[in-house]
Formats: structure tokens, sequence, C-alpha cells
């Protein structure tokens, strides 16, 4: 089990790392690196409401925070940081260049913490050992 968090732990710190990367880069890195053209975002869904896309970032992210820090004390901590860099990050596009701020962006970053956090609580009260 310590094995199983402490790659958890891992992959987290990995995500965050590679994810701060990619929000502050000036200019598209993926798009750098598949289209050879630093202006295009690639985008794995069509966005609606919501950038589907940062939902996933966030989503998959808050995934790995809750498997590696899955203790309540270290919860609320883990939720304050997630949103915090969710919002962050996005905020920080009205300064890098190339890059512009959203609000379909930001709920979509926004979102992606809130629905897991709320998936996570309500699995511990229906399926409690």
């Amino acid at each position: 089990m310590k094995n199983y968090k402490k790659l958890c732990r891992i992959v987290f710190y990995l995500a965050n790392f590679f994810l701060i990367v990619l929000y502050t880069y000036p200019g598209s890195f993926i798009g750098c690196y598949f289209y050879k053209d630093c202006n295009i975002d690639p985008k794995i869904t069509e966005d609606y409401i919501i950038s589907f896309n940062h939902f996933l970032a966030f989503a998959v992210l808050t995934i790995f925070g809750l498997l590696a820090f899955s203790k309540d004390s270290k919860i609320k901590i883990l939720t304050f940081y997630l949103l915090s860099i969710s919002i962050i990050l996005e905020l920080l596009h009205l300064l890098i260049p190339v890059r512009t701020f959203q609000f379909s962006d930001l709920a979509g970053n926004i979102l992606g913490v809130i629905i897991i956090i709320i998936l996570y609580f309500l699995k511990n009260v229906f399926f409690q050992k």
C-alpha cells in the first residue's frame, strides 16, 4: 500500500510540474511539437459551456492528488491547493504573451476539481467500510 501511495505522489508531482509548464509556456507547447506551429492549440474534445480539456486535466490531477493524499487532514489542504492553482494558472494567461484568459477555461479548471472532490466525499459517505 505504501508503494501505491508513493507512486501516486510521484505521478501527482509530475502532473503538477507538466501542467504548470504547459500553462505558462507562451504559445502552445503541444502545438509546437505535433503541428510545428506554436499558435495552434490542440483540443481533445469540443468546448461547450466549459473547456472540457481543462476539466479533464484538473479532474485527473485531482484524482491523483486524492489517491496520494487520502488522509482527511490533507484533503482540505489539497482542495485549497488545487482550487488555487486552477485559478492562478488561468489568471496568468492575462500576463503571458500569446496566451488568452477565458472564463470557459477557468470554469473547466474549477469544475474539474470540485466535481471530483464531491464524488470523493459521496463515495466516503455511501461506501464506508
